[in-house]
């Protein structure tokens, strides 16, 4: 990457408040793998005292944890690998140098992919997440000027839309009314409609206010022109390009690596599956049908088995993160919710401090900010209801908040500070290229505004 030295213009408020926090995160946010070590070692140190259980306790719960997320870290291996592998496609790569193409601006690039990524993340987490970063790649290829860091902050900031869309797994977990008296204690007893969680006035108000909001901001962050990143376009370039002599006689493997027919066939079946699951199951997205969609798409626009292999192995080079990193946070869910001999949890005390300090009017508030907390030590949807719901929803009954609301509040927090939380930023940074630290500056303005706009609606409405 490279600095861009343009024109001078005034510097605005929001640019300088971006560029300190963009400093500061530089020098202090560690990398990733480092960022879970630490949360390893903190949660570790404060959990003995307050579960009263021992070091080998604690190592056992660390132990016990560490491998459960073995599925889920599968799953979003391949959010990467077969995103990358349907994005360097060249007839996906046309499509989306069709819709960037009418972009002239730093200021429209910006406000454009976080429009698509809020969208797509409302829709599904897991494709928008993919297809954020991929757009934004593709604007820094067209777009001359634009901030390279700023473009996947912003496409990373539409996951904040993720828990109250669609895939939200709380407001969904509610709706489907799995275990709901065994998860929540008790306090709901009867499925709750997602006409009260994700299409309620409360939470329909919030995503509005930040649709509006956060694709403002991030423009107004774009760097002033002798601080902008470029990066070099060609760089991006990731077209997939395999090594073959048409002039060579073709030997009956290599007739079938290069047969077009076999990757047709293939598509075949597999979009047959997906327009059974959809006839069956309606527009129901999760990860598994994402992952299936994206590889058969990849499938079919690659045209042959030797490019889509060649995809296929380029874009498992940006999977060590997540392979590497998604262990610890299991193992660090694993040291949250062990319980001690009194029955107490790290994770549970947490939520029970914002609890004793709640009343009916503050209960939702304390709930989200509850919520953004354990979020940087259980950074899973699933995970997060399982901890807070047998505490927060009792809780929330007593003091006559409705269950739809404590558990929204649960869902904002949870999606609030992955803005600061490098687990979910992991497979964005890998399409990308980029660390932590390139992009976290940004999101921490996005952080303060989104949690401002959020703590407002639940207090409010």
């Amino acid at each position: 990457m490279s600095t861009q030295t343009l024109s001078h213009k005034p510097v605005g408020l929001m640019q300088r408040f971006a560029s300190a926090c963009t400093t500061l995160v530089q020098r202090f946010l560690p990398d990733p793998f480092l960022f879970a070590a630490i949360l390893t070692f903190v949660v570790f140190l404060v959990a003995m005292p307050v579960t009263k259980q021992n070091p080998l306790q604690m190592v056992d719960a660390f132990a016990g944890g560490f491998w459960k997320l073995l599925a889920f870290s599968m799953q979003m291996a391949l959010v990467v690998v077969t995103g990358h592998a349907m994005a360097s496609a060249p007839v996906f790569r046309r499509g989306l140098s069709s819709l960037a193409h009418s972009v002239k601006t730093p200021g429209q690039a910006i406000l454009l992919v976080t429009t698509v990524s809020a969208v797509s993340c409302w829709v599904n987490w897991g494709f928008g997440l993919v297809v954020g970063a991929i757009f934004a790649r593709e604007l820094a290829i067209r777009v001359r000027g634009v901030d390279y860091r700023l473009l996947i902050a912003s496409a990373y900031t539409g996951f904040l839309f993720w828990h109250a869309g669609l895939s939200g797994s709380i407001p969904l977990a509610l709706a489907s009314g799995s275990n709901l008296e065994a998860v929540t204690a008790g306090a709901v007893l009867s499925p709750v409609p997602v006409s009260e969680t994700l299409f309620a006035s409360m939470n329909l108000v919030i995503i509005a206010a930040l649709f509006v909001t956060l694709p403002l901001l991030n423009r107004s962050m774009h760097p002033m022109p002798n601080e902008v990143i470029t990066i070099a376009p060609e760089t991006l370039d990731n077209e997939v390009k395999t090594d073959q002599d048409e002039s060579a006689e073709l030997t009956p493997a290599a007739r079938l690596e290069n047969s077009v027919w076999v990757s047709r066939l293939l598509a075949a079946l597999g979009f047959t599956y997906v327009i059974s699951y959809f006839y069956e199951n309606g527009f129901a997205l999760n990860l598994n049908i994402v992952n299936f969609i994206f590889l058969f798409t990849a499938i079919l626009l690659h045209g042959t088995p030797k490019r889509l292999i060649a995809a296929v192995a380029e874009g498992t080079r940006n999977t060590s993160g997540i392979l590497l990193q998604f262990p610890f946070y299991a193992g660090i869910m694993g040291m949250m919710v062990a319980k001690g001999p009194e029955g107490s949890s790290l994770a549970g005390a947490m939520s029970d401090f914002f609890v004793n300090i709640s009343n009916e009017q503050t209960f939702p508030l304390f709930t989200f900010i509850s919520a953004g907390i354990v979020n940087f030590f259980v950074p899973s949807g699933g995970g997060q209801w399982a901890v807070q719901a047998p505490i927060m929803m009792p809780a929330g009954e007593a003091l006559g908040v409705p269950a739809a609301k404590t558990a929204m509040a649960i869902a904002w927090g949870d999606a609030w500070t992955n803005m600061i939380q490098p687990f979910w930023a992991l497979p964005a940074l890998s399409i990308a290229g980029l660390s932590a630290r390139d992009i976290m500056g940004f999101c921490l303005v996005s952080l303060f505004v989104s949690g401002a706009i959020i703590a407002m609606g639940l207090l409010l409405f």
